[in-house]
């Protein structure tokens, strides 16, 4: 696989790669107690062209000093979309350092004609719950059209797209699988690459920072258009720029032909000034609320950690967890609909998991009554494991519910839980050891695995 593997020859990486992570398209993933077995040889393909670098005639900024891909478009005179038609897709994340819209940059542009918006998940404003579908529509600040891409259409049309010379993506994701700005950015830049459309992709940090990859790979079973796009573990360590490049790169990851793939103009804005270990507070940027329930970096550290364990759609499926306490703490608190605060708490601190810690907080509820539950520390950044606790959690639902419930059964429905978490083989052990899986195993097997993914990808990588 020269054109996806160039900079790693040895054989065996390549085919753990590709069972661990499907970036070839190869099945799911292996039993934790099972060696990885070979995969059936796959035909080279030739390497595409590199995406276009545009990096700003500027001094070197200082190491507090993290500027956006759309502050390194302005630094360059927007030499990349100069004298051509854009349209941009954004939210109200995307801004740059000095907090001004990347809407309001570019129609400000020089010699740039901004002529359509297309919002994502939340829409443009991010004020939408999550999973509604929204209307495309006018934008009454600007008068600009706004087409929706997570409504009526998931993927921009051929007429929506018509009469642009390049689209623009300024969208801040927050380092997590199932987030699905990573998704829509992808969707839109294969329509781009179908329509003879230029993509470019304005970068922005990967919240998490760039050293955390964590989680559960996602069976090819499970791929979606929305939470499960790209087959990565659950917390990926990349930027949305990094994606977009390993996309344009890498054999099998787009849904296009390898010919449009090939001929597809992908070109990337970096960031200056970032570092992989850099997280959210130190590039000295003020965080923006993404979507309505991530509204500041605690949510954003809070999303892979407990998101999963406390799934919740009733009937289909339901842990009994909740995320959040009272109205407070999304992402951050742990409660339960029925278990008592003071047996939830035991069952916690007994886990004695690395990096985190539980106190108990309260918050009021919907009716302004005090609800209890317990706020996750995490008191060793280095030693944490993002998405550890939600399978202790999934575990202890099994312990602590009356009945398993991720048993089947009429009614229940476990496709929305596994597109989101990932591993069909994770919910089997669920569903025949209940309280008894063995946790350990499969979290020892994704680190692995995820150590391999981070060998492979760092081809992508354009910061260090």
């Amino acid at each position: 696989m020269p054109g996806l593997f160039r900079s790693f020859s040895v054989e065996n990486l390549f085919t753990s790669l590709a069972l661990a992570f499907g970036l070839l398209g190869c099945s799911a993933s292996q039993p934790p107690s099972r060696p990885l077995t070979p995969a059936t040889p796959v035909a080279a393909t030739p390497t595409p062209p590199a995406p276009r670098y545009f990096t700003p005639r500027i001094a070197q900024p200082s190491t507090s000093l993290v500027l956006l891909g759309v502050d390194v478009l302005e630094a360059q005179g927007f030499a990349p979309i100069k004298g051509k038609r854009v349209g941009l897709l954004t939210h109200a994340a995307g801004v740059n350092r000095n907090g001004v819209s990347s809407v309001e940059v570019l129609r400000r542009a020089p010699n740039v004609k901004l002529v359509a918006l297309f919002s994502p998940e939340h829409g443009l404003y991010s004020l939408e719950k999550a999973s509604v579908n929204v209307a495309s529509g006018t934008d009454p600040r600007t008068g600009l059209p706004v087409y929706s891409l997570h409504g009526a259409a998931t993927k921009p049309t051929k007429a929506m797209l018509k009469g642009l010379d390049a689209l623009v993506v300024d969208l801040q994701d927050i380092g997590t699988r199932s987030y699905t700005y990573v998704a829509t950015m992808k969707l839109a830049m294969e329509a781009c690459f179908e329509n003879n459309v230029e993509f470019v992709v304005l970068d922005r940090p990967n919240p998490l920072g760039g050293l955390k990859a964590d989680g559960p790979p996602l069976d090819a079973k499970w791929v979606s258009w929305n939470v499960g796009s790209f087959r990565v573990p659950y917390v990926h360590g990349l930027t949305i720029a990094e994606l977009a490049r390993m996309a344009k790169e890498a054999p099998g990851v787009l849904g296009v032909p390898d010919n449009v793939r090939a001929r597809g103009r992908l070109t990337i804005v970096p960031m200056r000034g970032w570092r992989r270990s850099m997280r959210w507070p130190e590039t000295g940027l003020n965080w923006v609320p993404t979507s309505p329930m991530i509204q500041d970096f605690a949510a954003v550290l809070g999303y892979p950690m407990v998101g999963l364990g406390a799934f919740a759609n009733p009937p289909k499926i339901d842990t009994g967890f909740r995320h959040g306490i009272g109205t407070a703490y999304p992402f951050r608190g742990i409660s339960h609909k029925t278990v008592k605060i003071d047996i939830l708490e035991r069952e916690l601190l007994a886990l004695n998991l690395p990096g985190i810690q539980f106190r108990r907080v309260s918050a009021p509820d919907r009716d302004g009554k005090p609800a209890v539950g317990l706020y996750v520390e995490i008191t060793d950044y280095d030693e944490w494991r993002p998405t550890e606790l939600n399978f202790w959690l999934m575990k202890l639902a099994c312990k602590l519910s009356p009945q398993n419930p991720f048993l089947p059964g009429p009614g229940r429905d476990f496709s929305g839980f596994l597109r989101h978490m990932g591993s069909e083989q994770f919910l089997q052990a669920l569903q025949r050891d209940g309280a008894r899986v063995d946790v350990a195993a499969f979290i020892a097997d994704w680190e692995r695995r995820a150590a391999i993914y981070r060998a492979a990808t760092k081809r992508y990588w354009l910061y260090q």
